[in-house]
């Protein structure tokens, strides 16, 4: 099974090189056009020069925009789309306000029931007829 490995390893990354220069635009690929490193990669993709070559000179390089120094700084300040539920402060506030709606409702559920209960303790104790509820 080991014997197999290197074979495998090589045939992942002339796969992984050959749809990285595949799905680069035409604009961001480096040195020579892309049509030649595609057959580059072709054709020298089993002795590895081929994929190394485009991942080394080929590749655009990927610097996030503002230079490394502002990624570094401010990690997510690129985070401009999609924020996650609970990282995002509206949606947080917003829970919190139902949150304490639901609380209050409850709360003032109980006091009535409390306060129901308490007039018919007194109406027992006095000796009164018990009023069914006005639910």
């Amino acid at each position: 099974m080991l014997r197999y490995l290197p074979f495998l390893l090589v045939l992942a990354l002339w796969i992984y090189a050959f749809i990285d220069c595949l799905n680069t635009p035409e604009g961001e690929v480096r040195g020579l056009p892309k049509v030649v490193w595609v057959i580059i990669i072709l054709l020298f993709g089993e002795v590895l020069v081929g994929p190394v070559a485009w991942l080394v000179a080929g590749r655009p390089r990927r610097v996030p925009a503002g230079g490394a120094a502002a990624a570094e700084q401010q990690p997510r300040a690129r985070r401009t789309e999609w924020v996650a539920p609970d990282d995002n402060p509206e949606f947080l506030k917003s829970l919190k306000d139902e949150t304490a709606r639901n609380e209050e409702k409850l709360l003032k559920d109980w006091e009535a029931d409390l306060r129901r209960r308490e007039d018919e303790l007194k109406r027992r104790e006095s000796g009164e007829e018990p009023q069914p509820p006005q639910d």
